[in-house]
Protein backbone atom coordinates (compact mmCIF):
# COMPACT_ATOMS: atom_id res chain seq x y z
CA UNK A 1 0.00 0.00 0.00
CA UNK A 2 2.88 2.46 0.84
CA UNK A 3 4.75 1.67 -2.45
CA UNK A 4 1.28 1.99 -4.14
CA UNK A 5 1.04 5.49 -2.92
CA UNK A 6 4.48 6.42 -3.73
CA UNK A 7 3.67 5.69 -6.97
CA UNK A 8 0.97 8.22 -7.54
CA UNK A 9 3.63 10.53 -6.14
CA UNK A 10 5.31 10.88 -8.22
CA UNK A 11 3.35 10.46 -11.48
CA UNK A 12 1.69 13.45 -9.94
CA UNK A 13 4.53 15.36 -9.67
CA UNK A 14 5.88 14.27 -13.28
CA UNK A 15 2.56 15.75 -14.52
CA UNK A 16 3.15 19.16 -12.72
CA UNK A 17 6.43 19.70 -13.87
CA UNK A 18 5.85 18.75 -17.48
CA UNK A 19 2.68 21.06 -17.45
CA UNK A 20 4.68 23.87 -15.17
CA UNK A 21 8.28 23.65 -15.77
CA UNK A 22 9.23 22.02 -18.81
CA UNK A 23 10.32 24.42 -21.93
CA UNK A 24 8.16 25.23 -24.24
CA UNK A 25 8.86 23.59 -27.48
CA UNK A 26 9.17 24.23 -31.40
CA UNK A 27 6.27 26.08 -33.19
CA UNK A 28 6.14 25.67 -37.02
CA UNK A 29 4.55 27.52 -40.19
CA UNK A 30 1.29 25.51 -39.69
CA UNK A 31 0.58 27.26 -36.55
CA UNK A 32 0.78 30.57 -38.04
CA UNK A 33 -1.15 32.54 -41.17
CA UNK A 34 -0.46 35.67 -42.70
CA UNK A 35 -2.75 37.35 -44.86
CA UNK A 36 -2.03 39.21 -47.59
CA UNK A 37 0.74 36.19 -48.13
CA UNK A 38 3.10 37.04 -49.93
CA UNK A 39 3.15 40.83 -48.93
CA UNK A 40 2.46 43.27 -50.87
CA UNK A 41 3.43 47.85 -50.17
CA UNK A 42 0.19 49.98 -50.53
CA UNK A 43 0.44 53.40 -50.07
CA UNK A 44 4.14 53.52 -49.26
CA UNK A 45 3.54 50.81 -46.33
CA UNK A 46 3.70 47.04 -45.69
CA UNK A 47 0.76 45.89 -43.72
CA UNK A 48 0.12 42.04 -42.74
CA UNK A 49 -2.58 40.77 -40.10
CA UNK A 50 -0.91 37.50 -38.63
CA UNK A 51 -3.09 34.65 -36.68
CA UNK A 52 -1.45 31.97 -34.55
CA UNK A 53 -2.87 28.61 -32.94
CA UNK A 54 -1.20 27.61 -30.02
CA UNK A 55 -2.12 23.61 -29.39
CA UNK A 56 -3.50 22.09 -26.58
CA UNK A 57 -0.99 21.25 -24.09
CA UNK A 58 1.33 23.13 -25.27
CA UNK A 59 1.84 26.33 -23.25
CA UNK A 60 3.41 26.08 -19.70
CA UNK A 61 1.11 27.90 -16.98
CA UNK A 62 4.51 29.83 -15.60
CA UNK A 63 5.53 30.72 -19.22
CA UNK A 64 5.38 34.52 -20.86
CA UNK A 65 5.86 34.26 -24.89
CA UNK A 66 6.50 37.31 -26.75
CA UNK A 67 5.59 37.12 -30.29
CA UNK A 68 7.57 39.43 -32.51
CA UNK A 69 7.02 39.62 -36.36
CA UNK A 70 10.41 40.75 -38.33
CA UNK A 71 10.68 41.43 -42.10
CA UNK A 72 13.94 40.10 -43.34
CA UNK A 73 15.49 41.81 -46.20
CA UNK A 74 19.56 41.80 -47.22
CA UNK A 75 21.41 42.58 -44.39
CA UNK A 76 18.45 44.28 -42.66
CA UNK A 77 15.86 43.93 -40.42
CA UNK A 78 13.13 45.72 -38.75
CA UNK A 79 10.45 45.12 -36.26
CA UNK A 80 6.64 45.21 -35.83
CA UNK A 81 4.83 45.47 -32.58
CA UNK A 82 5.54 42.19 -30.51
CA UNK A 83 2.19 40.14 -28.93
CA UNK A 84 2.50 38.86 -25.52
CA UNK A 85 1.19 35.87 -24.40
CA UNK A 86 0.74 34.48 -20.64
CA UNK A 87 0.18 31.20 -19.20
CA UNK A 88 -2.72 31.12 -17.03
CA UNK A 89 -1.00 31.22 -13.80
CA UNK A 90 1.19 34.44 -14.85
CA UNK A 91 -0.44 37.57 -12.87
CA UNK A 92 -0.41 40.13 -15.62
CA UNK A 93 -2.12 41.86 -18.13
CA UNK A 94 -1.50 39.81 -21.34
CA UNK A 95 -3.63 37.51 -23.53
CA UNK A 96 -4.18 34.16 -21.55
CA UNK A 97 -3.40 30.85 -23.20
CA UNK A 98 -4.48 27.85 -21.28
CA UNK A 99 -2.41 25.09 -20.78
CA UNK A 100 -5.20 21.90 -21.57
CA UNK A 101 -7.19 23.56 -24.71
CA UNK A 102 -4.54 25.82 -26.16
CA UNK A 103 -5.87 29.15 -28.03
CA UNK A 104 -5.62 31.57 -30.90
CA UNK A 105 -4.38 35.21 -31.09
CA UNK A 106 -3.69 37.58 -33.09
CA UNK A 107 -1.82 41.00 -34.56
CA UNK A 108 -0.80 43.44 -37.14
CA UNK A 109 2.21 44.69 -38.19
CA UNK A 110 2.98 47.47 -40.53
CA UNK A 111 6.51 48.38 -41.76
CA UNK A 112 7.48 51.20 -44.11
CA UNK A 113 8.42 50.19 -47.63
CA UNK A 114 11.93 50.51 -49.03
CA UNK A 115 13.07 49.12 -52.30
CA UNK A 116 15.48 46.76 -50.34
CA UNK A 117 12.25 45.12 -49.20
CA UNK A 118 11.55 43.67 -52.86
CA UNK A 119 13.44 40.43 -51.95
CA UNK A 120 12.30 40.13 -48.26
CA UNK A 121 10.24 36.99 -45.32
CA UNK A 122 8.80 37.95 -42.92
CA UNK A 123 9.54 35.86 -39.66
CA UNK A 124 8.13 35.61 -36.14
CA UNK A 125 10.71 35.66 -33.32
CA UNK A 126 9.53 33.98 -29.87
CA UNK A 127 11.00 35.14 -26.71
CA UNK A 128 10.30 32.99 -23.62
CA UNK A 129 10.55 34.02 -19.74
CA UNK A 130 9.57 31.37 -17.67
CA UNK A 131 9.75 32.40 -13.59
CA UNK A 132 13.47 33.48 -13.65
CA UNK A 133 14.42 31.29 -16.44
CA UNK A 134 14.35 33.30 -20.37
CA UNK A 135 15.15 31.79 -23.49
CA UNK A 136 14.41 31.54 -27.41
CA UNK A 137 12.43 29.10 -29.83
CA UNK A 138 13.61 28.49 -33.52
CA UNK A 139 12.02 31.65 -35.33
CA UNK A 140 9.14 30.92 -38.25
CA UNK A 141 8.65 31.82 -41.55
CA UNK A 142 5.22 32.61 -42.28
CA UNK A 143 4.93 34.87 -45.53
CA UNK A 144 7.78 36.04 -48.37
CA UNK A 145 7.54 39.55 -49.54
CA UNK A 146 7.17 42.47 -51.10
CA UNK A 147 4.58 42.51 -54.12
CA UNK A 148 5.75 45.87 -54.98
CA UNK A 149 3.55 46.55 -58.15
CA UNK A 150 1.90 49.87 -56.81
CA UNK A 151 5.70 51.59 -56.60
CA UNK A 152 5.64 51.64 -60.23
CA UNK A 153 3.36 54.91 -59.96
CA UNK A 154 5.05 57.59 -61.99
CA UNK A 155 4.77 60.70 -60.13
CA UNK A 156 6.96 62.56 -62.96
CA UNK A 157 6.65 65.33 -64.96
CA UNK A 158 6.28 62.87 -68.19
CA UNK A 159 3.16 61.31 -66.64
CA UNK A 160 1.32 64.13 -64.63
CA UNK A 161 1.95 66.71 -67.13
CA UNK A 162 2.51 69.80 -65.22
CA UNK A 163 1.32 72.86 -66.98
CA UNK A 164 3.78 75.74 -68.39
CA UNK A 165 1.94 78.77 -68.27
CA UNK A 166 2.24 80.12 -72.02
CA UNK A 167 3.50 83.68 -73.95
CA UNK A 168 1.24 85.48 -76.09
CA UNK A 169 3.90 85.80 -78.27
CA UNK A 170 2.16 86.27 -82.03
CA UNK A 171 4.89 86.68 -85.28
CA UNK A 172 2.00 88.20 -86.89
CA UNK A 173 -0.36 90.79 -84.92
CA UNK A 174 -3.33 92.19 -87.23
CA UNK A 175 -4.01 95.45 -86.71
CA UNK A 176 -6.58 98.38 -87.83
CA UNK A 177 -6.32 101.60 -88.17
CA UNK A 178 -9.73 103.89 -89.52
CA UNK A 179 -11.26 106.88 -90.71
CA UNK A 180 -15.01 107.71 -91.90
CA UNK A 181 -15.85 110.67 -94.42
CA UNK A 182 -19.50 111.92 -93.90
CA UNK A 183 -21.72 112.88 -96.59
CA UNK A 184 -25.12 115.16 -96.26
CA UNK A 185 -28.53 113.52 -96.59
CA UNK A 186 -29.61 112.26 -99.55
CA UNK A 187 -26.34 113.21 -100.56
CA UNK A 188 -22.63 111.60 -101.86
CA UNK A 189 -20.51 114.01 -102.74
CA UNK A 190 -17.04 114.29 -101.22
CA UNK A 191 -16.47 117.84 -99.61
CA UNK A 192 -12.85 119.13 -98.56
CA UNK A 193 -14.54 119.48 -94.80
CA UNK A 194 -14.10 115.81 -94.83
CA UNK A 195 -11.21 115.13 -97.07
CA UNK A 196 -9.53 117.08 -95.35
CA UNK A 197 -10.30 116.40 -92.06
CA UNK A 198 -7.61 115.24 -89.26
CA UNK A 199 -8.78 111.71 -88.68
CA UNK A 200 -8.26 111.21 -92.48
CA UNK A 201 -4.83 113.02 -92.58
CA UNK A 202 -3.76 110.63 -89.95
CA UNK A 203 -5.36 108.03 -91.53
CA UNK A 204 -3.10 108.87 -94.52
CA UNK A 205 -0.34 108.96 -92.64
CA UNK A 206 -0.66 105.85 -91.09
CA UNK A 207 -0.60 104.04 -94.28
CA UNK A 208 2.61 105.63 -95.13
CA UNK A 209 3.93 104.52 -92.41
CA UNK A 210 2.96 101.16 -92.98
CA UNK A 211 4.48 101.07 -96.21
CA UNK A 212 7.84 102.44 -94.82
CA UNK A 213 8.43 100.20 -91.91
CA UNK A 214 10.12 96.98 -92.51
CA UNK A 215 8.33 95.52 -89.62
CA UNK A 216 4.49 96.44 -90.65
CA UNK A 217 3.23 94.85 -93.62
CA UNK A 218 0.12 96.21 -95.54
CA UNK A 219 -2.89 93.27 -95.92
CA UNK A 220 -5.56 95.33 -97.76
CA UNK A 221 -7.70 98.56 -97.18
CA UNK A 222 -11.35 97.93 -97.31
CA UNK A 223 -14.09 100.57 -98.12
CA UNK A 224 -17.55 100.47 -96.67
CA UNK A 225 -20.06 102.74 -97.97
CA UNK A 226 -23.29 103.02 -96.01
CA UNK A 227 -27.06 104.89 -96.27
CA UNK A 228 -28.88 105.72 -92.93
CA UNK A 229 -31.98 103.67 -92.50
CA UNK A 230 -34.45 106.77 -93.69
CA UNK A 231 -36.34 106.78 -96.48
CA UNK A 232 -36.72 104.30 -99.16
CA UNK A 233 -34.65 101.50 -99.21
CA UNK A 234 -33.97 101.45 -102.68
CA UNK A 235 -32.80 105.29 -102.77
CA UNK A 236 -30.31 104.00 -99.93
CA UNK A 237 -29.29 101.11 -101.80
CA UNK A 238 -27.68 103.17 -104.27
CA UNK A 239 -26.84 106.05 -102.27
CA UNK A 240 -24.55 103.95 -100.48
CA UNK A 241 -22.82 102.45 -103.65
CA UNK A 242 -21.98 105.80 -104.58
CA UNK A 243 -20.84 106.58 -101.72
CA UNK A 244 -18.60 103.67 -101.54
CA UNK A 245 -17.55 104.63 -105.18
CA UNK A 246 -16.30 108.12 -104.56
CA UNK A 247 -14.59 107.23 -101.62
CA UNK A 248 -12.60 104.31 -103.53
CA UNK A 249 -12.16 106.44 -106.45
CA UNK A 250 -10.23 109.52 -103.39
CA UNK A 251 -8.66 106.60 -101.71
CA UNK A 252 -7.01 105.63 -105.04
CA UNK A 253 -6.03 108.97 -106.06
CA UNK A 254 -4.01 109.05 -102.68
CA UNK A 255 -2.27 105.91 -102.51
CA UNK A 256 -1.28 106.97 -106.17
CA UNK A 257 0.30 110.18 -104.41
CA UNK A 258 2.23 108.21 -102.18
CA UNK A 259 3.24 105.85 -104.65
CA UNK A 260 2.14 102.74 -102.69
CA UNK A 261 -0.56 99.97 -103.94
CA UNK A 262 -2.88 98.40 -101.29
CA UNK A 263 -5.53 96.01 -102.49
CA UNK A 264 -8.55 97.48 -102.31
CA UNK A 265 -12.00 95.35 -101.40
CA UNK A 266 -15.91 97.11 -101.37
CA UNK A 267 -18.56 96.35 -99.55
CA UNK A 268 -22.34 98.53 -99.28
CA UNK A 269 -24.70 98.57 -96.43
CA UNK A 270 -27.67 100.43 -97.79
CA UNK A 271 -29.65 100.40 -94.23
CA UNK A 272 -26.88 100.38 -91.25
CA UNK A 273 -29.91 99.54 -88.30
CA UNK A 274 -26.83 97.69 -86.80
CA UNK A 275 -24.77 101.04 -86.09
CA UNK A 276 -28.13 102.52 -85.81
CA UNK A 277 -28.69 100.54 -82.83
CA UNK A 278 -24.92 100.97 -81.66
CA UNK A 279 -25.52 104.48 -81.87
CA UNK A 280 -28.50 104.77 -79.91
CA UNK A 281 -27.59 102.56 -77.37
CA UNK A 282 -24.90 104.83 -76.46
CA UNK A 283 -26.63 107.53 -76.43
CA UNK A 284 -29.02 110.29 -73.62
CA UNK A 285 -31.93 110.35 -76.29
CA UNK A 286 -35.72 110.62 -74.84
CA UNK A 287 -37.11 107.28 -75.34
CA UNK A 288 -34.08 105.32 -75.94
CA UNK A 289 -35.55 101.83 -74.34
CA UNK A 290 -38.56 102.13 -76.39
CA UNK A 291 -37.10 102.77 -79.86
CA UNK A 292 -34.26 99.58 -78.81
CA UNK A 293 -37.84 97.69 -78.52
CA UNK A 294 -39.06 98.60 -81.87
CA UNK A 295 -35.61 97.40 -83.12
CA UNK A 296 -35.86 93.97 -81.57
CA UNK A 297 -39.97 93.90 -82.72
CA UNK A 298 -40.19 94.13 -85.79
CA UNK A 299 -37.75 93.06 -88.78
CA UNK A 300 -39.35 94.68 -91.55
CA UNK A 301 -37.06 98.10 -92.38
CA UNK A 302 -40.32 100.08 -93.34
CA UNK A 303 -42.29 98.77 -90.09
CA UNK A 304 -39.48 100.02 -88.05
CA UNK A 305 -39.32 103.25 -89.93
CA UNK A 306 -42.86 104.01 -89.13
CA UNK A 307 -42.64 103.11 -85.77
CA UNK A 308 -39.84 104.82 -84.77
CA UNK A 309 -41.13 108.05 -86.61
CA UNK A 310 -44.25 108.18 -84.54
CA UNK A 311 -42.00 108.73 -81.02
CA UNK A 312 -42.00 112.27 -82.86
CA UNK A 313 -39.72 113.80 -79.65
CA UNK A 314 -37.65 111.63 -79.99
CA UNK A 315 -37.37 111.27 -83.67
CA UNK A 316 -36.05 114.59 -83.89
CA UNK A 317 -33.27 113.65 -81.71
CA UNK A 318 -31.96 110.45 -83.66
CA UNK A 319 -32.32 112.77 -86.78
CA UNK A 320 -30.35 115.52 -85.25
CA UNK A 321 -27.68 113.43 -83.63
CA UNK A 322 -27.55 109.71 -84.65
CA UNK A 323 -28.56 109.44 -88.44
CA UNK A 324 -26.03 111.68 -89.83
CA UNK A 325 -23.06 109.94 -88.14
CA UNK A 326 -24.67 106.86 -90.48
CA UNK A 327 -24.76 108.49 -93.53
CA UNK A 328 -20.87 108.19 -94.28
CA UNK A 329 -18.16 105.54 -95.76
CA UNK A 330 -16.08 103.45 -93.96
CA UNK A 331 -11.82 103.41 -94.26
CA UNK A 332 -10.28 100.68 -93.09
CA UNK A 333 -6.47 99.85 -93.43
CA UNK A 334 -5.79 96.26 -92.32
CA UNK A 335 -2.23 95.32 -91.76
CA UNK A 336 0.29 93.29 -89.91
CA UNK A 337 2.74 93.85 -87.49
CA UNK A 338 5.57 91.42 -87.81
CA UNK A 339 7.34 90.41 -84.85
CA UNK A 340 11.25 89.88 -84.28
CA UNK A 341 12.09 86.31 -85.93
CA UNK A 342 13.48 83.39 -83.87
CA UNK A 343 17.16 84.26 -85.06
CA UNK A 344 16.97 87.76 -83.85
CA UNK A 345 15.05 86.45 -80.86
CA UNK A 346 18.13 84.47 -80.30
CA UNK A 347 20.83 86.76 -80.77
CA UNK A 348 19.04 89.30 -78.77
CA UNK A 349 18.86 86.59 -75.57
CA UNK A 350 22.47 86.48 -76.14
CA UNK A 351 23.94 89.82 -76.47
CA UNK A 352 20.94 91.96 -75.24
CA UNK A 353 18.16 90.23 -73.11
CA UNK A 354 16.80 93.67 -72.50
CA UNK A 355 15.68 94.53 -75.42
CA UNK A 356 13.34 91.80 -75.51
CA UNK A 357 9.71 92.07 -74.39
CA UNK A 358 8.64 89.62 -71.51
CA UNK A 359 6.44 87.37 -74.15
CA UNK A 360 9.44 87.95 -76.68
CA UNK A 361 11.48 86.42 -73.48
CA UNK A 362 8.91 83.41 -72.64
CA UNK A 363 8.74 82.32 -76.49
CA UNK A 364 12.60 82.04 -76.47
CA UNK A 365 11.85 79.53 -73.76
CA UNK A 366 10.28 77.44 -76.12
CA UNK A 367 13.44 77.80 -78.82
CA UNK A 368 15.23 75.08 -76.82
CA UNK A 369 14.48 71.80 -75.40
CA UNK A 370 18.24 72.03 -72.99
CA UNK A 371 16.40 72.31 -69.57
CA UNK A 372 18.97 74.40 -68.06
CA UNK A 373 18.86 76.75 -71.39
CA UNK A 374 15.13 77.15 -70.38
CA UNK A 375 15.75 77.41 -66.73
CA UNK A 376 18.45 80.45 -67.68
CA UNK A 377 15.82 82.19 -70.03
CA UNK A 378 13.05 82.04 -67.38
CA UNK A 379 15.57 83.31 -64.91
CA UNK A 380 15.91 86.37 -66.96
CA UNK A 381 12.24 86.63 -67.30
CA UNK A 382 11.93 87.32 -63.03
CA UNK A 383 14.76 89.33 -62.97
CA UNK A 384 13.54 91.83 -66.18
CA UNK A 385 9.76 91.42 -65.19
CA UNK A 386 9.26 90.27 -61.60
CA UNK A 387 5.79 90.76 -61.06
CA UNK A 388 4.96 88.40 -63.96
CA UNK A 389 3.51 85.06 -62.29
CA UNK A 390 4.65 82.75 -65.30
CA UNK A 391 8.35 83.27 -65.01
CA UNK A 392 8.31 82.20 -61.94
CA UNK A 393 5.90 79.03 -62.58
CA UNK A 394 7.53 77.97 -65.87
CA UNK A 395 10.80 77.79 -63.89
CA UNK A 396 9.31 76.48 -61.57
CA UNK A 397 8.39 73.01 -64.14
CA UNK A 398 12.00 73.02 -65.59
CA UNK A 399 12.98 72.65 -61.64
CA UNK A 400 10.07 69.62 -61.27
CA UNK A 401 11.07 67.85 -65.21
CA UNK A 402 15.17 67.77 -63.65
CA UNK A 403 13.41 66.26 -60.37
CA UNK A 404 14.72 69.09 -58.30
CA UNK A 405 11.37 68.89 -56.33
CA UNK A 406 12.50 71.82 -53.44
CA UNK A 407 13.60 74.20 -55.37
CA UNK A 408 10.44 73.66 -57.93
CA UNK A 409 8.25 73.69 -55.09
CA UNK A 410 10.17 76.69 -54.02
CA UNK A 411 9.78 78.59 -57.54
CA UNK A 412 5.84 77.60 -57.08
CA UNK A 413 4.98 78.88 -54.36
CA UNK A 414 6.55 82.64 -55.58
CA UNK A 415 4.17 82.14 -58.30
CA UNK A 416 1.24 81.63 -56.08
CA UNK A 417 2.12 84.28 -54.09
CA UNK A 418 1.71 86.34 -57.36
CA UNK A 419 -1.54 84.71 -58.16
CA UNK A 420 -2.84 82.75 -55.55
CA UNK A 421 -5.88 82.03 -57.55
CA UNK A 422 -4.30 80.56 -60.27
CA UNK A 423 -5.72 77.45 -61.25
CA UNK A 424 -2.52 76.19 -63.44
CA UNK A 425 -0.37 77.24 -60.74
CA UNK A 426 -2.01 75.31 -57.59
CA UNK A 427 -2.13 72.18 -59.82
CA UNK A 428 1.33 72.10 -60.60
CA UNK A 429 1.91 72.62 -56.78
CA UNK A 430 -0.31 69.44 -56.34
CA UNK A 431 1.78 67.60 -58.46
CA UNK A 432 5.28 68.89 -56.86
CA UNK A 433 3.87 68.13 -53.37
CA UNK A 434 2.14 64.54 -54.91
CA UNK A 435 6.02 63.61 -56.03
CA UNK A 436 7.20 64.32 -52.28
CA UNK A 437 4.81 62.16 -50.78
CA UNK A 438 3.10 64.53 -48.91
CA UNK A 439 -0.26 63.62 -50.06
CA UNK A 440 -2.44 65.99 -48.28
CA UNK A 441 -1.23 68.93 -49.35
CA UNK A 442 -1.43 67.65 -52.93
CA UNK A 443 -5.26 67.05 -52.31
CA UNK A 444 -5.51 70.86 -50.97
CA UNK A 445 -3.96 72.17 -53.99
CA UNK A 446 -5.62 69.88 -56.49
CA UNK A 447 -9.15 71.32 -54.60
CA UNK A 448 -7.97 74.67 -56.14
CA UNK A 449 -7.18 73.49 -59.72
CA UNK A 450 -10.34 74.09 -61.11
CA UNK A 451 -10.17 74.84 -63.85
CA UNK A 452 -6.57 74.26 -64.45
CA UNK A 453 -5.69 73.39 -68.60
CA UNK A 454 -3.85 70.47 -67.18
CA UNK A 455 -5.39 66.99 -66.52
CA UNK A 456 -6.76 67.25 -63.50
CA UNK A 457 -8.23 63.92 -63.41
CA UNK A 458 -4.93 62.36 -64.21
CA UNK A 459 -3.33 63.96 -61.22
CA UNK A 460 -6.09 62.76 -59.04
CA UNK A 461 -5.95 59.43 -60.18
CA UNK A 462 -2.08 59.67 -59.69
CA UNK A 463 -3.06 60.92 -56.01
CA UNK A 464 -5.41 58.12 -54.97
CA UNK A 465 -3.23 55.60 -56.42
CA UNK A 466 -0.64 56.65 -54.27
CA UNK A 467 -3.14 56.74 -50.95
CA UNK A 468 -3.84 53.03 -52.15
CA UNK A 469 -7.45 54.23 -52.87
CA UNK A 470 -7.17 51.84 -56.21
CA UNK A 471 -11.34 52.24 -56.61
CA UNK A 472 -11.34 56.12 -56.95
CA UNK A 473 -7.79 55.85 -58.80
CA UNK A 474 -9.47 53.90 -61.50
CA UNK A 475 -13.16 56.18 -61.44
CA UNK A 476 -10.49 59.10 -61.93
CA UNK A 477 -8.23 57.93 -64.97
CA UNK A 478 -11.88 56.69 -66.36
CA UNK A 479 -10.96 56.03 -70.12
CA UNK A 480 -7.17 57.34 -70.14
CA UNK A 481 -4.60 55.35 -71.61
CA UNK A 482 -1.60 55.93 -69.67
CA UNK A 483 0.84 53.71 -67.56
CA UNK A 484 -0.86 54.99 -64.44
CA UNK A 485 -4.21 54.10 -65.46
CA UNK A 486 -2.93 50.48 -66.63
CA UNK A 487 -1.59 50.17 -63.50
CA UNK A 488 -4.67 50.70 -61.17
CA UNK A 489 -6.12 48.41 -63.27
CA UNK A 490 -4.13 45.84 -62.26
CA UNK A 491 -4.46 46.74 -58.67
CA UNK A 492 -7.69 46.18 -58.97
CA UNK A 493 -7.73 43.28 -60.68
CA UNK A 494 -8.95 44.40 -64.43
CA UNK A 495 -6.37 42.66 -65.90
CA UNK A 496 -8.16 42.69 -69.78
CA UNK A 497 -9.03 46.35 -69.19
CA UNK A 498 -5.38 46.94 -67.78
CA UNK A 499 -4.16 44.82 -71.18
CA UNK A 500 -6.58 46.97 -73.40
CA UNK A 501 -4.91 50.39 -71.83
CA UNK A 502 -1.87 49.71 -71.57
CA UNK A 503 -1.96 48.63 -75.75
CA UNK A 504 -3.54 52.05 -76.00
CA UNK A 505 -1.12 54.38 -74.57
CA UNK A 506 0.34 56.73 -77.44
CA UNK A 507 4.12 56.66 -76.57
CA UNK A 508 4.39 53.03 -74.46
CA UNK A 509 8.04 52.57 -72.98
CA UNK A 510 10.22 50.49 -70.91
CA UNK A 511 7.63 50.94 -67.89
CA UNK A 512 4.55 50.28 -70.40
CA UNK A 513 6.17 46.43 -71.69
CA UNK A 514 6.76 45.81 -67.90
CA UNK A 515 3.20 46.29 -66.66
CA UNK A 516 2.38 44.39 -69.53
CA UNK A 517 4.31 41.52 -68.70
CA UNK A 518 2.86 41.58 -65.10
CA UNK A 519 -0.53 41.40 -66.79
CA UNK A 520 0.68 38.42 -68.40
CA UNK A 521 2.26 36.78 -65.16
CA UNK A 522 -1.23 37.53 -63.40
CA UNK A 523 -3.50 35.89 -66.00
CA UNK A 524 -0.61 32.81 -66.19
CA UNK A 525 -0.12 33.58 -69.80
CA UNK A 526 3.54 33.08 -70.34
CA UNK A 527 3.99 34.61 -73.65
CA UNK A 528 3.14 38.28 -72.67
CA UNK A 529 5.64 37.40 -69.90
CA UNK A 530 8.24 36.69 -71.97
CA UNK A 531 7.61 38.93 -75.07
CA UNK A 532 6.51 41.72 -72.71
CA UNK A 533 9.81 41.36 -70.33
CA UNK A 534 11.68 41.50 -73.39
CA UNK A 535 10.87 44.84 -74.70
CA UNK A 536 10.85 46.42 -71.72
CA UNK A 537 15.14 44.85 -70.88
CA UNK A 538 15.34 46.46 -74.28
CA UNK A 539 14.25 49.75 -73.42
CA UNK A 540 15.92 49.56 -69.53
CA UNK A 541 18.42 47.34 -68.83
CA UNK A 542 17.93 47.53 -65.22
CA UNK A 543 14.67 46.09 -65.48
CA UNK A 544 16.60 42.54 -66.08
CA UNK A 545 17.08 42.74 -62.20
CA UNK A 546 14.26 43.80 -61.09
CA UNK A 547 12.22 41.34 -62.43
CA UNK A 548 14.91 38.43 -61.26
CA UNK A 549 13.51 40.02 -57.49
CA UNK A 550 10.23 40.45 -58.26
CA UNK A 551 7.84 38.20 -56.96
CA UNK A 552 5.53 38.98 -59.68
CA UNK A 553 7.79 36.58 -61.61
CA UNK A 554 8.53 33.91 -58.62
CA UNK A 555 6.42 31.06 -60.79
CA UNK A 556 8.82 31.66 -63.71
CA UNK A 557 12.45 32.19 -61.63
CA UNK A 558 13.15 28.59 -62.78
CA UNK A 559 12.01 28.68 -65.90
CA UNK A 560 15.05 28.56 -68.76
CA UNK A 561 12.97 30.96 -70.87
CA UNK A 562 12.55 33.34 -68.38
CA UNK A 563 16.11 33.49 -67.26
CA UNK A 564 17.33 33.50 -71.13
CA UNK A 565 14.73 36.96 -71.77
CA UNK A 566 16.63 38.51 -68.75
CA UNK A 567 20.13 37.91 -69.73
Amino acid sequence: MKKLMFLSASLLLVVFFSSCGKDLGALTSSNFKANPSPLEVKAGVVNVDITGQIPAKYFNKNAVLTVTPVLKYGSGSVKGTPKVLQGEKVKANNQKIYYKTGGNFSLSASYNYIPEMLVSELVLEFDVTQKKKTYKLPSVKIADGVIATSTLLSTKAGETGPVIIADKFQRIIEEKEGANILFLIQQAQLRKSETNSASMNDFLKKVKEVQSTESLQVNKLEIAGYASPDGPFSMNKGLSEKRQKVTEDYIKRQLKKLKTSVPVSSEITAEDWDGFKQLVEASNIEDKNTILRVLSSYNDPEQREREIKNLAAAYKSLADDVLPQLRRARITLVYNVVGKSDEEIKELLASNPSALSVEELLYAATLTEDLNQKASVYEKAINQFPEDVRGYNNLGIVRFRQNDLNKAEEMLLKAAAKAPASADVNYNLGLTSLAKGEWMKAENYFAKATGTSGNLNTATGALYTAKGDYSKAKTAFASEATNNAGLVQILNADYSGAMKTLNAVEKPDATTAYLKAIVGARTNDKDQVYKNLKQAVSLDKSLAQKAMKDIEFSKFASDSAFLNVLK
